[in-house]
């Protein structure tokens, strides 16, 4: 595979600036340290980019700081046309921004346009909320006086965000939080930072005043967050990312009983019911576990699958994943790119290899692909038997893992067997029995006959050790907002 970068690819990295956003200004790294972002798909620099410090973090936090208390009483339908604005340059700019994440993350330029479209739709949403912050005015139950309940913006925020989601992640967290009249500091995965960094452009061409949104990546992001965390004037941390990380960070939080909203790991169960209709349920399950190229947590980890379609499902499955082309993000008809780097390759394998040796069948893939990216084929397992680690473990992979079971209650035992509570999928076309999942899964989130569950207009979030709090919806804004009580006597 060539490694050289197509006019185009270089034309667009040549305009990704390169430091660091802080106080409304483009700027070098205290210390001018740089670090390397590469191409998953060929392990090719594609651009050195200032390396933040601890001291450059507390200085955003300082304009971030600074500028709180202006943003807060700037006017909401502002804000809202801020937004609005930020969202149409987005559409303006939507093939250089999925061009970007394909080159920093490597998926498929099908999927960064639709993470384009995903990512946007928050910032329209939100946009629209800014004006519908509301309270309530009313007497006491006693008569003894008047009650005035409002919402103030929660104050400087800190926002961890992840790389297999550049863009969305990036709006999900900063539209509500601007909406609400918070500013930001936002540290970008190191992996994949230039997709932030670029829309960060955007936002500044939009109008947003200097300090509302601090953009600061770095190689060392435990070096720079915890003295940001454990300042007094944060008063908000959001995380995605896995559950280790984020338990740690809660900790660190807890000491300033920071408000936090952390969209941790996933194990996802996906369950066939023998009345499940197989074409939909093959059409979800394809949705559900590749894409992001399996690097997704609401990824379907664990295919619970009915014993008497069992082996009609895997056969479906496999043939669909058999046919898939594998390739750098950006040729035409790619449906598998690279993973993120050779950690997740070997991760795949490992988990995979278990799997085989405890009884497992392979139908599909197996194997990692040799060359300089860090590619693994799609892999589909049939008959993984009980206490693999692939069915404990968030593969993050392109690795598809059935199981069977063989009656509804063994279908949510299996199901709820896990620590996490992120998303679960349900192919059924029993509608009782539909409703009675709903209930029984223990997830913040479910998909009944879909494959492709996240929305702008939907909350967001888990339950269990998948997280805290709501991203999207109307929940989404009350992140970002501290409730006030007040009580008027009557005159």
């Amino acid at each position: 595979m060539s490694t050289a970068l197509a006019p185009n690819e270089q034309e667009l990295l040549a305009r990704v600036p390169g430091g660091l956003f802080i106080g409304g200004q483009w700027t070098d790294a205290e210390e001018g340290r740089t670090f390397d972002v590469r191409d998953p798909s060929t392990n090719q620099v594609i651009a050195s980019i200032a390396d933040a410090t601890p001291a450059d973090g507390i200085r955003a936090l300082d304009a971030a700081v600074a500028a709180q208390d202006a943003w807060a009483e700037t006017a909401p339908r502002t804000r809202s046309d801020i937004l609005r604005r930020a969202w149409e340059l987005v559409q303006e700019h939507k093939e250089d921004l999925a061009l970007l994440m394909t080159l920093e993350m490597g998926k498929p330029l099908a999927e960064s346009r639709g993470e384009v479209a995903y990512g946007g739709e928050f910032l329209r949403w939100f946009s629209e909320e800014a004006v519908r912050i509301s309270g309530r005015y009313g007497s006491n139950p006693e008569g003894t006086g008047r009650m005035i309940v409002s919402q103030r913006p929660v104050g400087p925020s800190f926002f961890i965000t992840p790389w297999n989601f550049p863009f969305a992640m990036a709006t999900r967290k900063i539209a509500p939080a601007l909406a609400a009249g918070c500013t930001v500091v936002v540290k970008p995965a190191a992996l994949t930072p230039l997709t932030t960094i670029f829309f960060t452009k955007l936002l500044e061409e939009a109008g947003l005043p200097a300090g509302v949104v601090n953009i600061v990546q770095t190689s060392r992001s435990s070096a720079l967050s915890a003295p940001i965390i454990a300042d007094p004037r944060l008063r908000k941390l959001s995380f995605t990312g896995s559950t280790p990380v984020g338990q740690k960070l809660i900790a660190q939080a807890a000491q300033g009983v920071l408000r936090v909203s952390m969209e941790l790991g996933g194990n996802a169960p996906f369950v066939v019911f023998e009345d499940a209709d197989l074409d939909k349920a093959v059409d979800g399950a394809i949705a559900a576990k590749f894409r992001n190229i399996g690097q997704a947590c609401t990824a379907a980890n664990r295919f619970i699958v009915h014993e008497d379609v069992a082996d009609e499902f895997a056969r479906r499955v496999a043939e669909r994943v058999n046919a898939m082309k594998i390739g750098r993000g950006t040729e035409d008809d790619v449906v598998i790119g690279p993973l993120i780097d050779a950690d997740a390759v070997a991760k795949a394998q490992e988990l995979v290899g278990d799997a085989v040796q405890r009884g497992a069948r392979l139908l599909a893939g197996g194997n990692a692909i040799e060359g300089d990216g860090t590619f693994y084929e799609p892999t589909v397992l049939a008959d993984v038997v009980a206490g693999s680690d692939i069915l404990r473990e968030e593969i993050f992979g392109p690795v598809l893992a059935i199981a069977r079971f063989s009656d509804e209650a063994e279908a949510v035992r299996l199901a709820n067997d896990t620590e996490y509570g992120l998303v679960g999928y349900v192919f059924t076309e029993d509608l009782a029995r539909g409703h009675r999942m709903i209930d029984a899964l223990e997830t913040g989130m479910m998909g009944l006959n879909v494959g492709v569950i996240s929305n702008a207009a939907a909350p967001f979030g888990g339950v269990k050790q998948s997280g805290i709090g709501r991203e999207g919806g109307a929940e989404g804004i009350h992140e970002y907002l501290s409730t006030k009580y007040t009580m008027l006597p009557y005159s």
